[in-house]
């Protein structure tokens, strides 16, 4: 489970942050910004650290820079339209950022980015002779390139983000929606499923690949 340092002022996002990161398969410790520093010389087993740029208690950048230091990545939280801070951020070295309001499945698909480039995972190989190069965003097949559109790739990648995870038709639709901007309603959900085993899987009327769960969703093991 991968271990995430929250420093964040603001309680109820504390709250919701930990609880929805919790069941996205994440740990998080959260700590205020004067903590942060002690916390990070103290336990060298984080993964990433989402950061407050503002913090009432400290320096949002210092803690920033603490973290560079071991060389941790980082999230930055921003008032939205605060171009200034988010530029102050990249110059340290900051990630990626994401300005408040935040939508949380966009936010948890960008930790999952920026932890891939981190780990120098960038090619997924998927039992079955199926492997999907992240960083090109190219998905082959025994070799073989499979073409996929941009929303089947997406929904791919949703997938491959939850392995062995149940996914009900209302959250794989809830994360499309989010992440793509695309609209999409439950009929056009099956028809892209469809249309991704027909691509993707051996035998796409028996899946191995992509499996259905009856009346509860699916699932990718």
């Amino acid at each position: 489970m991968q271990n995430i340092l929250l420093v964040e002022d603001e309680a109820a996002i504390v709250g919701s942050l930990r609880e929805y990161l919790s069941v996205e398969g994440f740990k998080t410790t959260a700590v205020s910004g004067q903590e942060a520093a002690e916390m990070l010389l103290r336990q060298s087993s984080f993964d990433l650290l989402l950061l407050d740029v503002s913090l009432a208690d400290g320096n949002g950048y210092d803690v920033c820079a603490a973290a560079k230091g071991y060389h941790l990545p980082v999230i930055f939280l921003t008032a939205s339209g605060d171009e200034n801070s988010v530029v102050k951020g990249l110059d340290m070295g900051a990630d990626d950022y994401i300005a408040k309001p935040f939508r949380p499945r966009e936010l948890v698909s960008r930790i999952r980015t920026v932890l891939r480039r981190y780990s120098g995972t960038q090619t997924v190989t998927i039992p079955g002779g199926l492997t999907v190069d992240t960083e090109k965003c190219a998905v082959t097949k025994r070799g073989a390139k499979v073409a996929l559109s941009a929303l089947e790739y997406r929904l791919l990648m949703v997938f491959l983000n939850n392995r062995g995870k149940l996914l009900s038709r209302s959250k794989l639709l809830e994360d499309i929606w989010d992440i793509a901007g695309d609209y999409v309603n439950d009929n056009t959900l099956t028809v892209y499923i469809k249309r991704l085993r027909e691509k993707i899987e051996d035998d796409p009327q028996n899946p191995a690949l992509i499996q259905t769960v009856r009346g509860m969703g699916y699932r990718m093991d």
